[in-house]
Formats: structure tokens, sequence, C-alpha cells
């Protein structure tokens, strides 16, 4: 029986996907990113051993409360146990119950991705946190570049996958008008996109990596307002626009 590693789960999820979710916090991220607010779940030697049938019955005790929603699995990086994620995606999936992946994808290889399509196969909604869209200032801010990443979103979109786009705008970071633009024209040839969230950055995890003796990365960037969030969010739509515009325009001139 395969066995994964998780942080925690939490019963009443409310921002993790459609409706009130159970959630699975898995264990491990190969992503060290600066404003990461979970710095406990990146260890892949901590957390505990769970069989994918032992968090289903978890969820059991709770489904009555979560009709409308189903199971998130986030992190940490979910998609660095690709074969316990998709034994427990099955699991769910043979019980009626709605699967989101909230994930980096920065485990994903183009060239070798057969145990991540085998998790796509019971997954019913992927939300994609693009972390930059520049490869050079992806891997400042998180470890690696973000062309896999890239790859993993036009991947979803060809095998049809529901894509929820999340992106946090630090400032002076992520929130360069060219860049959020430059995103809004890449995601518009996503075809399955259905949701776009973009969330003000927030130094809420300062006390955990003071707890655990490391270095805060963002120390004295300041949190952003909701409204310079909503503000970015409209220079990413207006980017879409474009982008749509731009693929229209070609169709008609091919």
């Amino acid at each position: 029986m395969i066995t994964g590693r998780i942080h925690s789960t939490e019963s009443f999820g409310t921002v993790d996907g459609p409706g009130i979710r159970f959630v699975v916090f898995f264990q491990g991220c190969p992503l060290r990113c600066s404003y990461c607010h979970n710095p406990d779940t990146w260890n892949f030697t901590d957390g505990r051993e769970i069989t994918a049938e032992e968090l289903i019955n978890e969820y059991d005790s709770y489904k009555e409360f979560l009709s409308s929603g189903g199971i998130t699995a986030t992190g940490g990086e979910p998609l660095a146990q690709p074969e316990f994620l998709a034994e427990l995606f099955s699991l769910a999936k043979s019980r009626g119950i709605h699967t989101c992946l909230d994930t980096s994808g920065g485990c994903y290889n183009p060239e070798n991705h057969e145990s991540i399509d085998e998790v796509m196969k019971y997954t019913d909604l992927v939300m994609l946190d693009i972390k930059h869209i520049d490869s050079k200032e992806h891997k400042k801010l998180t470890g690696i570049g973000n062309e896999h990443i890239l790859s993993f979103a036009r991947h979803l979109s060809e095998l049809g996958k529901e894509i929820w786009i999340r992106h946090v705008v630090v400032p002076g970071i992520t929130d360069s008008r060219d860049e959020l633009l430059h995103l809004g024209e890449f995601i518009s040839g996503l075809k399955t996109l259905k949701a776009l969230d973009v969330l003000p950055y927030h130094d809420m995890g300062k006390e955990k990596y003071r707890a655990l003796g490391i270095e805060y990365p963002l120390e004295g960037t300041p949190p952003l307002s909701k409204s310079e969030a909503l503000k970015a969010r409209e220079i990413i739509m207006e980017g879409l626009k474009n982008g749509l515009k731009i693929q229209k325009e070609k169709l008609y001139s091919d």
C-alpha cells in the first residue's frame, strides 16, 4: 500500500477551491519562494506518514459539511509525491468527490510527465501558482526558472483540465506593469482558464521563520493592500484581452 507524507489537514477550507473543502497539506517542496508562509512544509522528511484511505476516512468524518466542496491537495508541493496523490484522488473520484490540486507546477518535466498525467486523470481543477512571468526573476524569487511551469500550464490546457491561475503581487518584485501585462497575454492562450486570483503579498508567515530559526527573505517589504491587488488584476486582464485580440487577428489573417 502506498503511503505519503503530509504536514497537516484542514477540515473547512474556504480559499482552496470552490465551496468548503477538506484540505491536505503535503510535506516537502522543491521551491523556496521568498514569500512562502509555510516554510514548515519544505523538508521532505518531516510531517507524518499516512495512507490515502486514512485521508478519505478523515474526509468522510466531515463530508456532511463539505457537500459543495471536495478535497484540495496543497502544500508543500503535492506533485512531489505523484503516486500517492494519484491514489488519493482516484479514491476520491470513486466516491464522487470533487478534486482540486493547488500546485506551483515546479515538478513538471515536459520530457517525463507520465506520473503527473496519471494524477491528472483524477483531477477536476488545477489551481496553478505563477509566481513570476519572467524566468530569471522567477529564479530569484523561488530558486528555479519558470520554463517547466509555463509548459505545465500549456499541457493542462491541452489536456482540457480546468485551470485557476493564482498570482501573488509583491511590491517591487511582481508588480511591474510590463510583467503583469505579459502574464495576462500568456494566460490568454490557456483555453481552459476558469478563474484568476490576484493575491496581495502579506508577511504573516514571519513568525514561523523566527520559530524555525530561518531568516525571512523579504524583511522590510511592506504588505500590499487589497486595492493595489485589484489594480494589478486589472492590468493582467488588460494583457489577457490584448492576447485574445492578437489571437483573433492572427486567426483571421491565416
